[in-house]
């Protein structure tokens, strides 16, 4: 049985050129989720993995304690191969979770997805092929999925890589923080639900975007 009080947050971050206009709210938006989450009860782990263009994938840290994240550097740069990245994000977070004894196994797997744009320049990995992935993860291993989209219209997008509606987000590129807030404010219901004892399906019911969540982070 894996441990409740155990959450690991990966979260994979767009680092394409396009996000220089929003690297300082990006940057600020991320340290304040990591104190955020830092402020909830459990043990926390967090992988932190930041792209551009096709075999530019980068893993900062990998299962790094909550309170020994540093504060976030972005160096945009380069186009996006948002499915490609997305692919190694799930599959090595898998094979780091595999190599624990099942017991030591976190009980609240999170995978954040932050893009300010869509994919244009992925080579190993097809829509279809993402969305069967992360639909396979969450069916079978109760991983929870969030997307925050930028210039698009991100419940779309995010349902065509296999992102339920209730955990996808558009936000205002000037609005970064926000979107940030609310991911945290997702995240801390999630993981206060599943250490009381609630099952993770039950948990993320609670867990949705609110309205007013959806329209601040959407403000231009």
């Amino acid at each position: 049985m894996t441990d409740p009080n155990y959450t690991h947050l990966a979260f994979l971050l767009d680092a394409s050129g396009s996000m220089a206009t929003i690297k300082s709210d990006v940057e600020g938006g991320f340290d304040a989720f990591i104190a955020d989450q830092r402020t909830q009860p459990g043990r926390c782990t967090v992988t932190l993995a930041d792209f551009s263009g096709p075999g530019d994938y980068v893993v900062r840290y990998t299962g790094k304690d909550l309170g020994e994240v540093e504060p976030l550097t972005l160096h945009p740069r380069g186009m996006t191969a948002l499915l490609d990245s997305i692919g190694h994000l799930v599959t090595e977070t898998g094979h780091f979770l595999d190599a624990m004894p099942e017991d030591q196994r976190p009980g609240l797997v999170i995978v954040g997805i932050m893009t300010d744009g869509l994919e244009n320049s992925s080579q190993e990995w097809t829509h279809a092929g993402i969305k069967a992935l992360i639909e396979e993860q969450e069916r079978t291993y109760n991983w929870v999925f969030h997307y925050l989209g930028a210039n698009q219209d991100a419940i779309e997008v995010g349902a065509g890589l296999g992102v339920r509606a209730d955990s996808s987000l558009t936000y205002a590129p000037a609005a970064a923080g926000s979107a940030m807030e609310a991911y945290s404010a997702s995240l801390s219901s999630l993981r206060g639900a599943v250490a009381r004892g609630e099952d993770v399906a039950s948990a993320r019911r609670t867990s949705a975007y609110t309205a007013a969540q959806r329209k601040k982070a959407a403000k231009r």
